[in-house]
C-alpha cells in the first residue's frame, strides 16, 4: 500500500453509482434482521397514515448500498488499499428525507479525509446519496482504518 497515494486522493470523486432499487420486502426484511418491528417499516397503510407515500426504511439500511459503493475506493487499483487490512471505523448518516420503498437512488463517493492514525491509515468518505430527480435524500460519511503490517507479518 503506498501511503502518499492514500494521502494524496483527497478531495478525490467517484462516478456515481447505477441506480439502487429499494424495495418494500427488502425493507421488511432489514427491519425483521435488525430487530425492529415498527410498522412504519412493514405496513404501507400505517405509512401512508403518517403521510409517506410507502413504507420507510430503517435509519441504519443505507449501509445496504452505500458499502457497497465505498468500493470504488477500496477497489481503487491506484490506493492500493489491502482489504485484509481493512476495518470499519465509523458511520453516520444525516437524513433530508427518509429512505421510502420504491426510491432509485444513486450514491457519489468522495474522500473528504485522510490521515496517518496511531501508524495506520484513517479515510473519511463522504457519500451523497440521490434519487432519480437528482433530489439529496442523505449524506453518509464513514471511517475506514486501514492497518499497516505488524511485525509479525512484515517478518513472514
Amino acid at each position: 500500500m503506498s501511503e502518499p497515494a492514500i494521502l494524496k486522493a483527497v478531495g478525490r470523486s467517484y462516478p456515481p453509482t447505477p441506480p439502487y432499487e429499494v424495495g418494500r420486502e427488502h425493507i421488511r426484511s432489514f427491519a425483521r434482521a435488525i430487530g425492529d418491528d415498527s410498522l412504519i417499516y412493514r405496513d404501507v397503510a400505517t405509512a401512508r397514515a403518517m403521510g409517506h407515500p410507502d413504507v420507510l426504511a430503517p435509519p441504519t439500511y443505507p449501509v445496504v448500498f452505500t458499502q457497497e459503493a465505498a468500493e470504488q475506493v477500496t477497489g481503487d487499483p491506484e490506493l492500493g488499499i489491502d482489504f485484509d487490512h481493512l476495518v470499519h471505523g465509523a458511520q453516520r448518516f444525516v437524513y433530508q428525507r427518509p429512505i421510502r420503498a420504491g426510491d432509485r437512488l444513486s450514491c457519489v463517493v468522495v474522500i473528504e479525509e485522510a490521515k496517518s492514525l496511531a501508524g495506520n491509515l484513517a479515510l473519511t468518505l463522504r457519500t451523497e446519496v440521490c434519487g432519480a430527480d437528482g433530489e439529496q435524500v442523505l449524506t453518509e460519511w464513514s471511517t475506514l482504518v486501514v492497518r499497516t503490517a505488524g511485525p509479525a507479518e512484515r517478518e513472514g
